[in-house]
């Protein structure tokens, strides 16, 4: 069986590990399989993408959570 990727629904982190029951970023508690789109944010003290999005931590974010 194939887990889906889930994102956090207050931050958009996508989760690597299904059994996390606390988001790394924001820790809510709160995830959804319902999402399009991500962006890797590896330096986002001078990432123009991570300043749009405002993302302050390294990561793999959602653009768009459902």
């Amino acid at each position: 069986m194939v887990l889906k990727e889930q994102a956090c629904k207050k931050c958009g982190y996508v989760l690597e590990d299904p059994n996390t029951t606390d988001c790394p970023i924001c820790q809510n508690k709160k995830f959804t399989t319902f999402w399009k789109g991500s962006v890797v944010i590896t330096d986002p003290e001078n990432s123009e993408v991570a300043k749009k999005l405002n993302i302050t931590q390294k990561g793999r974010f959602a653009l768009r959570i459902n």
